[in-house]
C-alpha cells in the first residue's frame, strides 16, 4: 500500500493519525506494472528481479505541497526494498519531513484471471514531529485479476503502531483499475484507519512508454467532507533494469 505521497492533507481536523495511516497502507507510488502510481492501496506484486524503479510524487492541497522520491530495488527475485523520503513545503519554508524504509515479499504472485498475496512491513520517521518517533507498520496486499488483467481489484489489511502516541491501529484499503484504452486506466480506491470516516481517490493512469514509464493523476478527499480536505497529486513511475555484471 505502498502512502506520504503518501501523506495526505494536514488540515487541523485530520492531522492526527492520517499521515501515519497512509504510510501504513503504502510507500510512495507502490510498485508493479499494475497497482501503484498514486494509489494508496498496494498490489500483490514487487519490482521485477534484478531491476529497480524510481517513483516521484507531487501532492498538493490548500496548506502545503509534498515532494516524494522513493527508489526501490529487487536484488534477489522476491524481496523488494524501498528507501526514500519527502520534502514538505508551505508559503514560508521547505524541509525534509519523512524518511521511510520498507520491505515487501510475495507468497503468491498475482496471475492473469487469478489472485495473489504478499506481505509488506516498514518504518517511517517523521522529522517534523517533536519526538521524531518511528511508526512501525505491516500489511497484507491481496490482488484479483479479471477479464485478462483488464480489471484488477486490490485489498490491503494491516497494522500500524504510531510511535508518537504509542497506539495501535487497524488499516485497510480497497482499490480497482479498469482499462478503457490500450495504455490508459481508470483508477479508484477507498482507504481508512480503524472505523473512522474513510478517504477516497479517483484518477487516470497512462503508460508513456509501455512497461517502463507511467504517470498517474488523481483527485482525493474524505467521504462526506468539505473542500478543505481535498488534494491532487501527480506520480511518475520509471522502471530501471539493473546493468548486467
Amino acid at each position: 500500500m505502498h502512502f506520504d505521497f503518501i501523506e495526505l492533507p494536514r488540515s487541523a481536523q485530520i492531522r492526527t493519525g492520517l499521515p501515519a495511516l497512509v504510510r501504513a497502507l503504502a510507500v510512495g507510488c507502490a510498485s508493479s506494472a499494475h497497482a501503484g502510481g498514486a494509489m494508496v492501496t498496494d498490489d500483490a506484486g514487487v519490482v521485477d528481479a534484478n531491476a529497480c524503479q524510481l517513483e516521484t510524487t507531487i501532492k498538493s492541497n490548500r496548506s502545503h505541497t509534498e515532494y516524494w522520491a522513493l527508489p526501490a530495488c529487487n536484488f534477489t527475485g522476491n524481496l523488494e526494498l524501498t528507501v526514500g523520503g519527502a520534502l514538505t513545503g508551505d508559503k514560508e519554508t521547505t524541509r525534509t519531513s519523512d524518511v521511510q524504509v520498507q520491505g515487501k515479499t510475495l507468497f503468491k504472485p498475482l496471475e492473469t484471471n487469478g489472485w495473489g498475496m504478499g506481505l509488506a512491513a516498514g518504518i517511517d520517521r517523521h522529522l517534523h514531529a517533536s519526538s521524531s518517533a518511528l511508526d512501525w507498520y505491516a500489511y497484507v496486499p491481496t490482488g484479483f485479476s479479471f477479464r485478462d488483467d483488464r480489471v484488477l481489484l486490490h485489498t490491503n489489511w494491516g497494522w500500524l503502531r504510531e510511535g508518537e502516541t504509542r497506539r495501535d491501529h487497524l488499516t485497510w484499503g480497497v482499490g480497482s483499475e479498469t482499462q478503457f484504452a490500450s495504455s490508459t486506466w481508470l483508477i479508484a480506491e477507498t482507504f481508512g484507519q480503524d472505523w473512522d470516516r474513510p478517504y477516497y481517490q479517483v484518477g487516470l493512469r497512462h503508460w508513456l512508454v509501455a512497461d517502463s514509464v507511467q504517470i498517474d493523476t488523481v483527485y482525493g478527499n474524505r467521504l462526506d467532507s468539505n473542500a478543505q480536505e481535498q488534494w491532487v497529486s501527480i506520480c511518475l513511475h520509471v522502471h530501471l533494469p539493473l546493468p548486467s555484471i
